[in-house]
């Protein structure tokens, strides 16, 4: 072969969520912090996230997860994480996936029954506790940054749809946060294709009627998700619900979403739904379900937070080499509105707010 780009690939998926590990052939990139990395890989060396996740050796329902040497020594690794459209601060899904791949490839030791590790991610340290038994990661759970509630109870007029009651939260991502039942949604497998067509909408109306910058950070982008919700029930004495969340350029994510359940624990805090210590099982679409909990209340700048805690598992799937031959004509991939929903326009939809 002669290949001018090679790259090794841990497939992984966290409760259905492709969240791929690059653990090959990107040695380390320029910047004091992986926030900093972060902004490199996306304004520099963009290529990596296009071959990896675009046709033909990609595909929208996957992300990808570049590990690197970490920048605070409290960290035994640090991580990048590229989606379709953007590098968001923090992922939980994809967090689940680079650990389990750590510790399942001896990229770094696993300790049975339980490893305990710190990564760093661009939002900043993430602590986690992997229960690991005969080989395998069983479970993680990490502590993410935290979260907190941008906006309660507002209304915003959406295109087709009218007006409608949404909350905003932050969870590592900035979610729109919408009542899937008051639309006339289920969050079935069967609603997926018109549930992402409308997030999409509801989306880009909130994000121009709803600015939600974070207080500490200009850099991290405002709302460019959306969460669909089912109201909250009791089984058993435990606090559940389902929701699905949209993807752009318009996908629903396979999982219970790890910063969607972050930044769905703020606003629930904030309007008086959960306890610091209380259980919130999260269901995907597809029936996956990540348990959760507040493990404190704090503040970002002047904004009331919490710091949640959230919990699932991954699994390894498959290792391969992915790589570009010199004369290919996709040296960086492509994308068709047929699968993705809408072309991308990286230069579009990548500029920071």
């Amino acid at each position: 072969m002669r290949w001018s780009k090679t790259l090794t690939v841990v497939n992984c998926h966290a409760e259905g969520e492709v969240g791929n590990v690059v653990t090959g052939g990107v040695f380390d990139v320029p910047g004091a912090t992986m926030f900093e990395k972060m902004m490199y890989l996306e304004e520099s060396r963009d290529d990596i996230r296009r071959i990896c996740i675009f046709e033909p050796r990609g595909s929208a329902n996957q992300s990808v997860n570049i590990i690197l040497p970490a920048t605070d020594p409290r960290a035994q690794m640090g991580y990048v994480i590229a989606e379709s459209t953007e590098y968001p601060a923090m992922s939980g899904s994809n967090t689940m996936c680079v650990a389990t791949v750590l510790l399942e490839t001896g990229i770094i030791p696993m300790v049975e029954p339980v490893t305990e590790l710190t990564l760093e991610a661009p939002a900043g340290l993430i602590s986690l506790r992997c229960e690991c038994a005969d080989g395998k990661v069983t479970k993680v759970e990490f502590t993410n940054q935290p979260a907190f509630a941008n906006h309660i109870d507002k209304m915003i007029e959406v295109p087709g749809l009218g007006a409608i009651k949404v909350d905003v939260g932050y969870g590592g991502m900035t979610y729109v946060i919408v009542d899937a039942e008051a639309l006339g949604f289920s969050i079935t497998p069967d609603e997926a294709r018109e549930l992402c067509e409308l997030g999409q909408t509801i989306k880009m109306a909130a994000a121009e009627q709803l600015p939600s910058p974070h207080p500490l950070n200009p850099y991290i982008k405002g709302i460019t998700q959306t969460e669909f919700v089912l109201p909250l029930r009791r089984e058993n004495g435990i606090l559940k619900s389902r929701n699905t969340v949209i993807v752009s350029p318009g996908r629903c994510d396979r999982s219970p979403c790890g910063t969607g359940t972050s930044a769905r624990l703020a606003v629930m805090h904030a309007k008086g739904q959960i306890a610091v210590g209380e259980t919130f099982v999260h269901e995907s679409i597809i029936g996956s379900m990540f348990e959760s909990r507040i493990d404190s209340v704090c503040a970002v700048g002047a904004i009331p937070a919490i710091v949640p805690v959230v919990s699932g598992q991954a699994w390894i799937s498959a290792i391969s080499q992915v790589g570009v031959d010199p004369t290919d004509r996709f040296q960086d991939g492509f994308t068709l509105s047929d699968t993705w929903l809408e072309a991308v326009d990286d230069k579009l939809i990548l500029s920071r707010r």
